[in-house]
């Protein structure tokens, strides 16, 4: 019998229409029984101090979501490790510091 590869390495096609990518400046993250789902947005305008009807004030941020990616939970760390990874690389990169919890 042979033996198994080592490792997996994807050959990634990106389809010309998406390569470009898309902008987003906020993110919803939220799930399902059965996938995690990440909703990808654009501020639409500034924010807006409103009144709600129970006499509560809120700062209101309108936003569009720009896409939605579903994604099932047995890639959440994966993404969470790739994600984690690539903002080190950033950092080192950059010379910027993580903020601390404390910070903000």
């Amino acid at each position: 019998m042979a033996n198994p590869p080592e490792r997996r390495e994807y050959d990634i096609d990106i389809p010309a229409e998406v390569e470009p990518g898309t902008y987003a400046d906020f993110a919803s993250i939220w799930h399902t029984a059965d996938s995690f789902v990440l909703d990808f947005a654009v501020l639409k305008r500034p924010p807006k101090p409103t009144v709600n009807e129970d006499g509560s004030r809120v700062l209101k941020v309108p936003t569009r979501v720009v896409t939605r990616v579903r994604v099932p939970p047995s890639q959440v760390f994966e993404i969470m490790k790739g994600l984690e990874k690539q903002l080190s690389m950033w950092e080192r990169s950059h010379g910027v510091k993580r903020k601390s919890p404390e910070d903000t």
